[in-house]
């Protein structure tokens, strides 16, 4: 094969694949499924396929949106896309071990979470499974992931100053607690170093702080 038109197939597959990793209905479907399978064709662009964490799945007909689903190598995934012939799932998880061919079955169950107060202090990952080597946590119920949020009349007012422990933010900037506050600029300045020690400062008054770390390594959180 010509070595330029080999190039040129990897590429607007990779481009097709890239727009399925978007959201619904844009690229995603027979298109993304033909990309996928050309990528597997080339043996040079096989690491791409577990680059977006998507796979599509073909059976599961009456699957609900927002469905667990768990593939036959333990990997747990969500069903967000629902099309006639597929079904796009996000994996939970590496898939390291998923190859074309592997099974999967529907659970029954829409994406939820367990909830206990056991959670606090401890290290989760995405689906409430405890990474930071301190045991099982025991929960006696759950709660759906994509919950609706509580309404304005039945929020309670923000009346209390919460305090970063900066000075200079919190001579200037008033906060109170339960607020949304933004914290925005440029990569390596401290965003991060803001929130944490904002965090560390509220110990022993009686506020719950949860840190969500979306593409971050796991590991330097779990001190």
């Amino acid at each position: 094969m010509n070595p330029l038109i080999s190039a040129a197939s990897v590429i607007a597959a990779g481009l097709a694949v890239g727009l399925a990793s978007i959201g619904p209905r844009v690229g995603q479907g027979t298109a993304a499924g033909q990309a996928v399978e050309g990528i597997m064709r080339q043996p040079e662009a096989e690491g791409k396929i577990r680059g977006d964490d998507i796979a599509c799945i073909y059976g599961l007909d009456e699957v609900m949106a927002g469905e667990l689903v768990e593939f036959e190598e333990g990997t747990i995934g969500i069903a967000l896309n629902l099309e006639s012939n597929n079904v796009g799932v996000v994996l939970m998880g590496d898939g390291l071990r998923i190859q074309e061919g592997s099974s999967v079955k529907a659970t029954g169950k829409i994406d939820q979470i367990p909830v206990s107060e056991a959670y606090l202090g401890r290290v989760i990952n995405a689906l409430a499974k405890p990474i930071d080597g301190r045991g099982e946590i025991s929960a006696s119920e759950s709660r759906l992931i994509e919950s609706p949020a509580p309404g304005i009349i039945s929020r309670c007012s923000v009346y209390e100053p919460l305090q970063t422990g900066l000075i200079a933010i919190d001579s200037m900037i008033p906060i109170g607690r339960g607020q949304r506050e933004l914290i925005i600029g440029d990569r390596q300045i401290g965003k991060t170093v803001v929130a944490t020690d904002t965090i560390l400062n509220q110990q022993g008054k009686n506020v719950i702080c949860v840190y969500v770390a979306i593409g971050q390594k796991y590991l330097p959180w779990l001190r």
